[in-house]
């Protein structure tokens, strides 16, 4: 089954905001099945829905734990609520308008927000994945050089840092909300025309290739090869410890590297969610970009696209379940959020939280350093 053609070959598609007008205009013809076009406008934004609203109550629920718990209050977690942030604003923002264009043939939401939305998401974008950066190379320093961190300041220098984060992504993104723009779109062979939002409407075949190679670079092959290096020298530490610790070793020393362990693993699991669902999105746009003179109007395409569409927005709503199967303490205080209407229930696990963070921390040899068994530093505490 295919799709119909088009007449304008250099309207390419957003790598971030797949336009389905095309799709939908060849829907109405008289060629599609009958059952197709109801189950594809209704289906697809109910998922977007289903997303959206578990994204909102995951990454919510992990802000407000993170805002009102004191215990949960340390670096990686104020990065991981930086995170959140992002996925939030991606998520009440980009994917309700990127459902809304299975259900209309035209843009609904005029020039600006042709170029805000873009901005937005690669804003999102952005922030994620130097997020994960800044994460693995907390975790670098927390493992394999402890003793370079210093416990003064450590949550404001973390605070300007995230906030750099913020800029950095927002200065990266200006380029989307400049050259996007609105485009009349015509269908061959009939007389339909519509108005869709495309990035670089009136440029040539060149943009595209070099907007869809710089994204796929700087948002996603140079960040996380240097989280990979960044874990390769975790785990090169993380297997000498293991290796020197004593058969009847301190057990303080013990929990240490378990705890190290724990946490390398939980920004390692985040780093593989979000390179597993954005490497499918980042291969189309590629795919499109270096296609220019051709449409791929084939039915395998569209729903790759879709695939892809939907498994970048699900990386928005997946974090704060991953954390919640990977941390105790996180689990507990999610569980009390979910369950705040039982008062008794809920002074429980706040009291065990305090009790399981109380019992992790010990004092350095250094009378002017306290260091905690997680990490090497009091500041990170309580962070599972």
């Amino acid at each position: 089954m295919a799709l119909n053609n088009c007449s304008h070959l250099d309207l390419e598609v957003d790598p971030f905001l797949h336009c389905n007008n095309t799709f939908n205009q060849s829907l109405n013809g008289p060629k599609m099945d009958n059952w197709f076009y109801p189950g594809i406008i209704y289906v697809i934004p109910a998922v977007y829905g289903v997303i959206i609203v578990i994204g909102l109550i995951g990454n919510i629920t992990l802000i407000k734990i993170f805002c009102t718990v004191k215990s949960m209050r340390n670096v990686p977690n104020l990065f991981i609520s930086s995170l959140a942030l992002g996925d939030l604003l991606l998520l009440v923002t980009c994917a309700p308008v990127d459902a809304s264009k299975y259900l209309a043939d035209r843009w609904l939401f005029g020039r600006i927000g042709c170029k805000l939305i873009p901005f937005i998401q690669l804003t999102s974008v952005g922030v994620s994945v130097f997020t994960l950066t800044a994460l693995s190379a907390d975790r670098y320093k927390a493992i394999v050089r402890p003793m370079d961190i210093q416990a003064s300041h450590a949550l404001m220098k973390i605070c300007l840092k995230a906030a750099l984060i913020w800029i950095v992504s927002m200065l990266l993104a200006i380029p989307e909300a400049v050259f996007s723009d609105l485009h009349p779109f015509h269908v061959k062979d009939t007389n339909q025309t519509f108005i869709s939002c495309a990035p670089y409407p009136h440029s040539n075949e060149l943009h595209p290739k070099i907007h869809s190679t710089a994204s796929f670079l700087v948002f996603y092959i140079i960040p996380l090869s240097i989280i990979s290096v960044y874990y390769y020298f975790i785990a090169r530490n993380l297997i000498q410890s293991a290796y020197n610790l004593p058969v009847e070793g301190n057990i303080h020393v013990k929990k240490q590297i378990e705890s190290r362990k724990r946490l390398a693993k939980t920004v390692l699991v985040f780093v593989g969610l979000f390179a597993f669902c954005w490497l499918p999105n980042h291969i189309i746009y590629l795919y499109r970009s270096y296609h220019y003179s051709e449409v791929d109007t084939s039915m395998l395409h569209f729903v790759t696209s879709i695939c892809a569409r939907l498994l970048a927005f699900t990386n928005s709503c997946v974090n704060p379940f991953a954390l919640y199967l990977l941390s105790k303490s996180f689990r507990k205080q999610f569980n009390t959020q979910l369950l705040c209407c039982q008062p008794g229930l809920m002074n429980r696990s706040h009291s065990t939280g305090r009790s399981t963070t109380c019992m992790t921390s010990f004092k350095s040899t250094n009378p002017s350093a306290t260091f905690s068994l997680i990490n090497g530093n009091i500041c990170h505490e309580g962070y599972v």
